[in-house]
């Protein structure tokens, strides 16, 4: 019997009767219900088809947000290519390096990329792109260049639901997203479509989305947090709003104006909107509505923390860590009020390891515990703090893994050669409920005296930590290093 797997793509039936005559995406004055979202795709799919694309090949996709955007993602990977989401805030020369490494046969672009994406259509020096294609309206740049193609010259019409499954790529891989890792020089990461499912299951367990969710996209898609957010929105059925990038004045509004229940954040962003509602002469009512928010990218401070709680009272705030590598979140905290009772402060003698040397506090930030489908392990050497639990590298292990980096020849690339765990290239200990701790990057350690010194180690001994009232285990985590 031939083994099964999973497709992205695979929640198109369920949108299609699931939200037949409802709204599934809001994108400025357009709005698509499931049947019209699931038709552009189908629509989009039949004709890559029909242009020749096949399974493996790469489709580059650089643009603004959009559910266009959405669309051709599900539509590159229904015919069995691959989807490689470029920065569309990238110089001339990035893109011409990760264009030359994934080799895409299309090249899929809007007005924000038109620096540099005519540029490269014109200098005729990669030779993989058959095709160029514009999402959106031409300006007149783009207009006056016959080769470039505008999208509806690839859409074929199609009415009904699908009538075959869809394919798959060598080694199930469905995205490519680049990061610089571990490294610092940009790398292509291949995601399978098992690892998007089995994230948009995480998210959808942990952080609780579903098919009465109005979701806002605040993130790019071009970015693996962005991505697996969305595939999980798909997956739960829920609304997709979408802006074409982050901006605090358009997102208050788009909550305010959709009944937005969910988004996902950075601190850099929560502290945006707090400034902008603050700035605001009319009152802020909006967020009584928003019920779940994911945060990423950074500590929330407990002032940040508390006042985003004061703008969103009745949301659920959780934070996440994780990279690129992991397809998203390794670990989940739901982080506590700051303004509840039970909570208290507590400084990192209370983590019951104190040490006489002030370098060897494990602390660190609580970054929660794994997600039902990872396994997380701490490894370390002979040079290892002495101290139980032990901190070393954080090792990784399960389905969420990247297949790898693409077109890499070193043979190794998991980075570790025991049994299939990737070193994610961070520091960190587990504490006996499970809770990862986490406390800088590998490549930051200072050897002294014979120890093992960390720099995010030394400052996170002085920092004050906002916890639970019985043991430190609220810490605020960070997401996607990559």
């Amino acid at each position: 019997m031939a083994h099964y797997q999973g497709h992205i793509c695979q929640c198109l039936p369920r949108l299609l009767t699931l939200k037949r005559d409802s709204p599934l995406t809001i994108a400025g004055d357009r709005r698509k219900t499931g049947r019209q979202f699931v038709e552009d795709v189908l629509a989009f799919s039949t004709g890559l088809s029909e242009f020749g694309v096949r399974p493996g090949d790469v489709i580059a996709i650089a643009a603004l947000n959009s559910d266009w955007y959405i669309e051709w993602l599900l539509a590159i990977t229904f015919v069995g290519g691959i989807a490689a989401p470029l920065n569309y805030r990238w110089s001339l020369e990035e893109a011409r390096l990760a264009i030359e490494l994934v080799s895409p046969v299309m090249l899929v672009v809007d007005e924000s990329c038109s620096s540099w994406a005519l540029e490269l259509q014109e200098s005729c020096d990669m030779p993989s792109i058959r095709m160029h294609v514009l999402i959106g309206d031409a300006t007149p740049k783009f207009r006056n260049n016959q080769s470039v193609l505008r999208m509806d010259y690839i859409r074929r019409s199609w009415q009904g639901p699908p009538t075959a499954d869809p394919l798959l790529a060598p080694k199930g891989i469905a995205i490519i997203c680049f990061t610089s890792g571990t490294t610092g020089k940009p790398k292509g990461v291949a995601i399978s479509h098992t690892a998007l499912i089995v994230q948009s299951l995480a998210k959808l367990a942990i952080v609780g989305y579903t098919e009465e969710d109005v979701y806002l996209h605040t993130a790019p898609l071009c970015h693996i947090g962005g991505i697996s957010s969305c595939m999980a929105m798909l997956m739960a059925g829920g609304c997709h709003v979408v802006l074409p990038k982050f901006c605090p004045k358009s997102s208050i509004q788009a909550i305010e104006q959709h009944n937005v229940t969910s988004l996902i954040t950075v601190p850099t962003m929560i502290a945006d909107l707090i400034s902008y509602i603050s700035s605001r002469s009319s009152s802020w009512e909006g967020g009584t509505r928003v019920s779940k928010i994911l945060n990423g990218g950074g500590s929330l401070s407990v002032e940040l923390l508390s006042n985003a709680i004061h703008v969103f009272p009745h949301a659920k705030i959780v934070s996440a860590y994780g990279m690129t590598e992991c397809c998203s979140s390794l670990t989940f905290i739901t982080l506590p009020n700051p303004n509840c009772e039970k909570s208290r402060i507590l400084t990192s003698d209370n983590h019951n390891l104190k040490s006489d040397h002030i370098y060897q506090q494990p602390g660190g930030v609580c970054v929660g515990k794994a997600a039902p489908h990872v396994e997380i392990r701490i490894s370390t050497n002979d040079q290892a703090s002495s101290f139980s639990p032990s901190i070393g590298k954080i090792l990784t292990r399960g389905l969420h893994v990247m297949i790898g980096y693409w077109k890499d020849t070193s043979g190794n690339l998991l980075h570790s050669n025991e049994n299939g765990w990737l070193d994610t290239g961070d520091i960190g200990w587990l504490d006996e409920n499970g809770n990862l701790w986490l406390i800088g990057r590998e490549k930051g350690l200072i050897k002294s005296g014979g120890e093992n010194v960390y720099p995010e180690e030394i400052q996170n001994t002085k920092e004050v930590f906002l916890v639970e009232e019985i043991f430190p285990s609220n810490h605020h985590g960070e997401i996607e290093k990559g």
